[in-house]
């Protein structure tokens, strides 16, 4: 195997036991350590904190024509916490059984992080340029929107990406079986938008005894059961459509843009991969009010995770709008775009052949992520952004279920899979 094959499960594996959980903890002890492994191979980099203990690493890699629009490769170093009486081995002992490595952080997104990094480290040992620069970042904040990572740098560190054009992280990449001996690879170009709404209701307050027809927290409760149970529209945009007739011509079936769920129902696992970004969505997440029982409280708030595609954002609103009773209104607790680029070019013919030549039976689709990514933030400083980890994983790996879930883990070679398609990309990009 070449030198990245070799040392990217123990570059992970070291990843996972500096324990960055988020909030409770902090980056620095893993960004001191990406930037000394940097280093070890002769590649500068900016250690840069945002508040203390929030740190990130950026480092740029000269490539042979420096007048090319640069390359952006970034993971973020956080993780969500984990409770270890919910898991089967340490979540931060970074533990090898039964052919994966186990941990917090494992695919979301150490696992990208300690990639990267091996091929960092090779072309520091090497001396081998890529084609163009490539700037390798390794991020903070992530898991909490990016306040103290992303967003931060771009606003106050934008000279760390000076003439890059495009990235790859998270959101894509990552082999979703189809059932007949071919896989498809979707590539994410795409995001839906997050609109994070706070519901605030208000109405009479009074005696929990009393018939009130103000009753703030039946008027929230009957705002949220409207929301929680519509169901928005089928909006099929560019990426999930060339997927589905992509994934259609492998199953030897059809896909009818016009009558998209009896087209699903022929497609078998195909409908699962993409159900969720057909559509926006709203799904009420906390609520809050009152404090004692035999009082009817005059206010009452809840909490909606909405998502929205490139495009629709506004129909979500309007329909939120239309499901709220009058005594109820809404604002924002975290606002970001949706996003979508175009599926061409040298840099996605160039993950598209990486792909083909690891995995012969692998078919890179465009695609749409359901959540969002760092990416976001760099869109903003008008950097393209596409979700590729190139991941190949094995159909009864519960890949998708593992993500801030119990027992995270990846399996070895699938690490190994990565790298070796990173390197081929970074040969041709």
């Amino acid at each position: 195997m070449s030198a990245p094959e070799d040392e990217v499960v123990d570059l992970c594996r070291d990843l996972i036991r500096i324990d960055t959980s988020n909030p409770t903890s902090n980056e620095r002890a893993a960004a001191e350590y990406v930037a000394a492994k940097l280093a070890e191979v002769g590649i500068e980099s900016t250690l840069v904190e945002s508040a203390p203990g929030r740190a990130s690493v950026i480092a740029r890699v000269e490539g042979e024509d420096p007048s090319r629009g640069a390359l952006l490769m970034h993971g973020h170093l956080d993780v969500v916490p984990a409770d270890a009486s919910e898991w089967t081995f340490d979540p931060f002992g970074g533990e090898i059984h039964d052919g994966c490595l186990w941990g917090r952080g494992a695919i979301d997104m150490k696992d990208f992080d300690a990639v990267i990094l091996a091929v960092a480290r090779e072309f520091g040992r090497t001396g081998r340029k890529p084609p163009r620069d490539v700037v390798f970042g390794f991020l903070a904040d992530e898991e909490d929107g990016g306040k103290f990572g992303s967003h931060w740098l771009v606003r106050n560190r934008p000279e760390l990406f000076d003439g890059v054009t495009e990235a790859i992280t998270e959101g894509g990449g990552v082999s979703f079986d189809l059932g007949n001996g071919q896989r498809l690879y979707p590539i994410e170009n795409a995001q839906r938008g997050q609109a994070w709404l706070r519901l605030i209701a208000t109405g009479r307050a009074g005696h929990g005894s009393s018939p009130n027809d103000e009753n703030a927290v039946t008027d929230l409760a009957e705002s949220l059961a409207r929301i929680g149970r519509h169901r928005f529209p089928v909006r099929l945009i560019e990426p999930v459509r060339v997927l589905l007739e992509r994934a259609a011509e492998l199953l030897g079936t059809d896909f009818d843009p016009s009558d998209v769920d009896g087209s699903l129902k022929k497609m078998g696992p195909a409908a699962d991969l993409v159900d969720v970004i057909l559509r926006n969505s709203a799904n009420p997440t906390m609520i809050e009010g009152g404090y004692q029982t035999n009082v009817i409280p005059g206010r009452a708030t809840a909490a909606v995770d909405g998502r929205f595609l490139p495009g629709h954002e506004q129909e979500l609103l309007d329909t939120i709008d239309s499901l709220l009773l009058p005594s109820v209104r809404r604002e924002f607790i975290h606002h970001d775009v949706a996003m979508q680029t175009e599926f061409s070019g040298t840099l996605v013919d160039a993950m598209c052949a990486a792909i083909r030549a690891e995995d012969p039976d692998g078919h890179p689709t465009p695609y749409c992520n359901a959540g969002g990514t760092d990416n976001k933030a760099f869109a903003t400083i008008g950097i393209n952004g596409f979700g590729f980890k190139a991941l190949r994983v094995p159909p009864e790996l519960p890949y998708a279920r593992m993500f801030h879930g119990v027992d995270e883990r990846i399996p070895l070679e699938s690490l190994r899979f990565s790298t070796r398609v990173m390197q081929r990309l970074l040969q041709t990009c």
